[in-house]
């Protein structure tokens, strides 16, 4: 696997911490505390829907590199795309649309150009098991996002990840695993 400069990632980055948030407020709050006591937030990804039959417009563009939203939660998105280092919007079949901000978008683009097929999971599963995230818990992850919740991954060294642990456990998300 390459990181974010094309070159190989050692064993050491394949340590994460899994975090899931009941809305983009309690995500949002958790990445600036990480940002906020210095974790690297090149090593930090969030994945949610962002899908609202409402009479608000949301919609998201590429303008000059840099994905661009706005709508209901546009603020929101388009300050994590400031941050975290690389955007997508993907739809995926029983999910539905999906914003991904950070290395995830690569993991994700990776493990569909490779044809990685791991049965049971969308193209979101298949980027997190390329990371060494076990199918069970992809699972779980798929169903929150299903259920309009937002999913935070911070990846790195295991003092990287002991680190991000102790500061999201303080932000109470609803679920939070490290996976080695």
């Amino acid at each position: 696997m390459q990181d974010k400069k094309g070159g190989k990632m050692n064993g050491n980055d394949f340590n994460s911490i899994v975090a899931i948030y009941p809305s983009h407020i309690a995500a949002e709050t958790a990445i600036r505390e990480l940002q906020q006591s210095g974790f690297d937030m090149n090593k930090l990804s969030i994945v949610g829907r962002d899908f609202h039959t409402d009479e608000h417009v949301v919609g998201y563009y590429n303008g000059g590199d840099r994905m661009k939203a706005w709508g209901k939660t546009g603020a929101f998105w388009g300050g994590l795309w400031g941050l975290l280092f690389g955007s997508g919007f993907f739809l995926i079949p029983g999910i539905g649309p999906l914003l991904v901000a950070g290395p995830l978008v690569a993991w994700i683009v990776g493990a569909l150009e490779g044809a990685i097929i791991v049965g049971g999971v969308s193209a979101i599963g298949a980027g997190l098991y390329s990371l060494g995230i076990p199918k069970n818990s992809i699972v779980r992850y798929e169903t929150a996002l299903k259920t309009g919740k937002f999913v935070l991954i911070a990846h790195g060294s295991a003092n990287d990840i002991t680190y991000s642990k102790k500061i999201l456990h303080h932000t109470e998300p609803e679920m939070l695993e490290h996976h080695q």
